[in-house]
């Protein structure tokens, strides 16, 4: 299962079309049905791109973060493992960067 999302972001492209296939593609996980990834945006998460039907009674979330620091967050709801969204969570960093508030700093990848 893990090989899907690896190929979503090998796939290359732009940021925001990985990043949707990657909560769509995790909500079509088997016994998931929503994912969300959230960005954080002075101090506070923001939503971003979900796919699926939340059913917030079954969340887990996971911190995503580049290079040790918090950049947002992934959330699943369902049957999901926090090794399979600290995975994914990893995959992604880089992609969340994006949204992520770097405080007016510059940032050079």
């Amino acid at each position: 299962m893990t090989d899907a999302f690896a190929r979503i972001v090998e796939d290359g492209g732009d940021a925001d079309d990985i990043l949707r296939s990657t909560v769509t593609a995790l909500a079509d996980s088997p016994g998931v049905v929503w994912a969300e990834i959230a960005f954080l945006d002075r101090g506070a998460l923001v939503p971003g791109p979900a796919a699926g039907a939340e059913d917030g009674a079954r969340r887990t979330a996971m911190p995503i973060l580049f290079d040790g620091t918090p950049v947002g967050e992934l959330r699943a709801d369902g049957d999901v493992t926090p090794g399979l969204l600290g995975y994914v969570a990893g995959l992604v960093a880089p992609y969340v960067l994006i949204g992520w508030d770097t405080g007016g700093e510059a940032w050079v990848p």
